[in-house]
């Protein structure tokens, strides 16, 4: 089935049950949940728990959360690990390994203490196994194909049960044909809530992972074997202009927590604002403890979560600082062509390819606003348009649009930003004959008239606006 919030009934879920013959492992269950699915690549409304413990739940970017149903103390979960077909943004699909329809799987949430059974069906063309990245349970639960436990043959089910010992930030992937099987986009979030509500909660709790693919213009399916020159760095699957921004109030507490599974690390960064790092994924920073950022660097396997306070409205971007992880479909043999003179060779070669655009002798700007014909089932290398013009990005980027007034549960799209007047960087055309002033308690006069200057130790409120030519 597709999943839908309008019908399902609560987190503890009425939901269809189905035949259990394929269970194998130690739960001898008369049925097992239904395996709900998704297919669409947009982030859904958090799923708020209808019983049990109190918590704020998060949104997953471009993903959702997976629901659940209570059997007896146990909370009981269904994952299929199995091929999907999954758009990187608009343009470009892939054919990857997921679960539940999508790659990433669904986030699965829960609360500390918690017994937990999920049960795990393998649709695949291979066996695998989960491995419940971050978690303290027993060893026969850790989802190690031949050390821990048999692999799950294909068309089998297997059953993990553990209790969820601590609260944090985790995720779960497979170990069995692992680098395949992750670079086919395998993986998944795991989210533990605390037992007390009101212990570093926040407003509002994003998630996503990083994954990276290398997949050929043309191609639907990633190269596997590549190890270091991937084209296609994304989160959640998703590259910009793809990946949803991130939709916040003004005076909200927010987290935002990210898991690495790509094969280099990510200084992920935040504009316009500084953040405390608040866990890890050993576990949770003592608020005393936290440091505070503007970027945070996640190694390989690593997760992250920061928090900050939403107090600066406006459209922040927000993307790894590694500048080839913001591109999309690039190629690694470019050469250099700044400052070499094309015109005659251009000429010659329109003769052969009429259509020749000669590129890259001033940089690679021009390439994120020419809209030139590519091939089938790629994106460009930069993209992505906003209200002033070519955002000139790709890969791992997306905006944090902080406005006032949105509801608590409001996640969607603001537009974009509509600055306070002379809050705008504009173009310089000439002297300043008439500055704008600022209130008389913050500023002071130098004997340049047009020249306005904030006293020391004063706050300023905006005031890189006076500079405005009348």
């Amino acid at each position: 089935m597709t999943f839908s919030r309008r019908n399902f009934l609560g987190a503890s879920g009425t939901m269809a049950l189905i035949g259990a013959s394929v269970v194998s492992g130690r739960t001898q269950a008369a049925s097992i949940p239904e395996a709900a699915t998704m297919k669409e690549a947009v982030m859904q409304p958090p799923l708020v728990p209808a019983t049990g413990p109190d918590y704020n739940p998060v949104v997953t970017l471009n993903g959702w959360t997976l629901p659940w149903r209570m059997n007896g103390d146990w909370k009981e979960f269904h994952l299929v690990a199995e091929p999907v077909v999954r758009e990187l943004a608009p343009g470009m699909v892939s054919h990857l390994w997921g679960y539940n329809g999508q790659s990433p799987g669904p986030t699965i949430e829960a609360v500390e203490g918690d017994k937990v059974r999920i049960f795990v069906t393998n649709k695949l063309p291979e066996h695998t196994t989960i491995h419940w990245h971050g978690q303290l349970l027993p060893s026969g639960m850790d989802g190690v194909g031949g050390l821990t436990q048999p692999h799950i043959p294909v068309g089998k089910t297997f059953v993990y049960e553990f209790l969820l010992q601590k609260s944090g930030t985790f995720m779960y992937h497979p170990h069995s044909d692992e680098m395949l099987q992750m670079a086919m986009g395998m993986m998944g979030f795991f989210v533990v809530h605390p037992k007390d509500p009101a212990f570093r909660r926040v407003d509002r709790d994003f998630v996503f992972l990083m994954a990276a693919y290398d997949i050929e213009p043309g191609a639907y399916v990633p190269r596997v074997a590549e190890m270091t020159n991937f084209n296609m760095w994304t989160w959640n699957s998703r590259v910009f202009p793809g990946i949803d921004p991130l939709v916040v109030a003004k005076g909200d507490k927010v987290r935002i927590r990210f898991g690495n599974l790509t094969m280099t690390n990510h200084p992920i960064h935040m504009h316009g604002y500084d953040f405390k790092v608040s866990c890890t994924d050993g576990g949770w920073v003592p608020e005393n403890a936290a440091w505070p950022e503007v970027t945070i660097d996640c190694a390989v396997g690593q997760m992250r979560a920061f928090d900050f306070v939403a107090d600066n409205p406006g459209d922040w971007a927000f993307h790894c600082h590694k500048s080839h992880h913001t591109m999309n479909a690039m190629g690694h043999d470019i050469k250099t062509f700044i400052g070499v003179d094309k015109k005659e060779a251009a000429k010659k070669i329109r003769q052969l390819v009429p259509d020749y655009m000669p590129m890259g002798t001033a940089g690679m700007a021009d390439m994120g606003a020419m809209e030139m014909p590519l091939p089938e089932n790629t994106l460009p290398m930069m993209t992505g348009w906003g209200q002033f013009g070519s955002i000139e990005m790709g890969g791992m980027f997306s905006v944090v649009k902080v406005r006032e007034g949105l509801a608590a549960g409001d996640y969607k799209d603001p537009g974009w930003f509509q600055h306070p007047e002379g809050t705008v960087s504009f173009e310089w055309t000439g002297e300043v004959q008439k500055a704008e002033r600022a209130p008389a308690d913050l500023l002071e006069t130098s004997q340049n008239a047009n020249l306005v200057v904030v006293k020391p130790g004063s706050k300023p409120r905006n005031v890189n606006h006076q500079w405005r030519n009348k």
